[in-house]
């Protein structure tokens, strides 16, 4: 197998030496001439000094000698440079290679991830790859020198991911699974953010204290984005959010946390940035930090407070007092009552008293068809639980633009009394977790999918296909609205 690495930073270079010792052969480009001579010759990274590269290892300046005849494609480059990089490649690959992200962040404007950023860039020379996002507590300078590492493959093909799950297991790396990529990317950006607060409490002089409480606090405000985003909730607790979150603040290998370290002491972040010499991914994703929390309608204090230091001259220390001084909260999101009520709901397992159902679907331009079937649904059983499709789902996996965002749509589900749960759809084969995870009962869809799920009676539950409700269709109306538009 042959692989081409796009960028010879510290990441790129350890993950070449890792895969060059698995017997794969290795072409790295860089887009500076004098980083390929550097490395060709000394065959050492000025920040990874303990690293030796190893000689079958080649490096390039010619984007398309790094892309041509190679079964993978690996993007290395900082945030800033995904799109140059991916634009540059995308004339010379084809679709039978794998493209794989390791680059964190998120587009300040387009408001894109990393993978949507390159997909975008192949597509317009008319490109159709299978991507997937490498994620979680990485530091290059630990995978260098072999230390035992954990990473997240994300892919909405499950099948992918486990073909580079192969690709990157070795003895010192274990590589888990998602298909949750919005999830996944979201927390690879969002934590560098983070971490650069806990940077700066400890520029400050102060304890373990406050950094305990800006991690966890902080993923209370990644995972809150990431929800209303339509992404999972587990994934922002594992690997990829909170593993991620935990090394970037609190590890000395962390420029973030360096970054943020020197602007609590004192340093100008401009100066700081200089200071730490390489790319300080949180201070570049604050801005589309911000522009998601407004769009999404989400409580980030903590990156305000980080924004307002960084962009707009606040006074780290009066920062933190304003923080601290906030309105009072409570740690739990939902009452008493609802938490107390879902307890039961999880207690009563099959058999036991409450029967669970669940049914799918996008649910765009709610009418007397839906609510019919969730009438139906909720017949069958005591709780309904509606798995609604994520707006990155419609687009991505059935091809379908909707007239209302997930939000908006989960808004109305919840409003109608037959629905006692709404969660998100992120991927085909979820179904399966599903049953399982909700203890359900029952399986409702359309009659159109007569068939198609009947697998889940292998895993114990009734599925039952019902009918549309006759000449009712969320098609024909949207044809009729854009009819009447036109």
């Amino acid at each position: 197998m042959n692989i081409g690495i796009l960028g010879a930073g510290t990441w790129g270079i350890a993950l070449a030496r890792m895969l060059s010792n698995k017997g794969y052969g290795i072409t790295v480009w860089s887009a500076l001439e004098k980083e390929v001579e550097e490395y060709s010759t000394t065959r050492r990274h000025r920040n990874l000094p303990g690293m030796v590269i190893p000689g079958q290892i080649i490096f390039t300046a010619d984007i398309q000698q790094a892309c041509v005849d190679k079964n993978i494609i690996l993007f290395a480059v900082p945030s800033v440079y995904i799109r140059n990089t991916a634009a540059s490649a995308a004339p010379y690959l084809i679709s039978s290679q794998i493209v794989i992200d390791v680059a964190k962040g998120i587009e300040s404007g387009t408001l894109y991830t990393m993978s949507q950023i390159i997909e975008e860039e192949l597509n317009k020379v008319g490109k159709c790859m299978e991507i997937v996002v490498l994620s979680g507590p990485t530091h290059a300078e630990e995978v260098a020198l072999d230390m035992p590492t954990t990473i997240v493959a994300a892919c909405r093909n499950i099948k992918t991911a486990e073909v580079i799950q192969d690709v990157f297991m070795n003895t010192c790396m274990r590589v888990y699974t998602n298909q949750d990529v919005l999830g996944v990317e979201l927390c690879g950006a969002m934590k560098n953010i983070i971490a650069l607060a806990a940077g700066a409490a400890a520029g400050l002089g102060y304890g373990d204290n406050i950094k305990a409480a800006l991690i966890t606090r902080g993923m209370a405000e990644i995972t809150r984005l990431g929800v209303a985003m339509g992404c999972l909730a587990e994934t922002f607790s594992g690997l990829a959010g909170m593993g991620d979150l935990i090394v970037t603040a609190t590890s000395n290998h962390s420029r973030n946390n360096k970054a943020g370290y020197l602007i609590g002491s004192g340093m100008k972040p401009e100066h700081a940035v200089k200071e730490v010499g390489m790319v300080v991914e949180g201070i570049n994703a604050i801005p589309a930090a911000i522009q998601l929390a407004l769009k999404y309608e989400v409580e980030m204090p903590i990156v305000e407070a980080v924004n307002a230091v960084v962009n707009e001259g606040a006074v780290a220390k009066e920062t933190v007092d304003i923080l601290m001084q906030r309105d009072k909260k409570s740690e739990l999101s939902k009452s008493a009552l609802d938490l107390s009520f879902e307890h039961t709901v999880i207690k009563n397992r099959k058999g036991l008293g409450m029967k669970r159902v669940i049914t799918y679907g996008t649910f765009d331009l709610l009418h007397y068809g839906h609510i019919n079937l969730l009438r139906r649904a909720k017949a069958l059983g005591d709780y309904l639980v509606v798995v609604l499709s994520s707006d990155e789902f419609n687009w991505n996996e059935k091809h379908k633009k909707c007239y209302f965002t997930y939000e908006q749509r989960k808004a109305l589900l919840e409003s109608i009394r037959y629905v006692d749960l709404v969660i998100p759809e992120t991927s085909w084969e979820q179904k399966k977790t599903d049953v399982h995870e909700y203890h359900i009962d029952t399986f409702v869809i359309g009659d159109d999918w007569e068939g198609k799920f009947d697998f889940l009676k292998d895993e114990g539950v009734e599925v039952v296909y019902l009918s549309r409700t006759p000449e009712i269709s969320t098609t024909q109306i949207k044809n009729d609205l854009h009819v009447r538009i036109s």
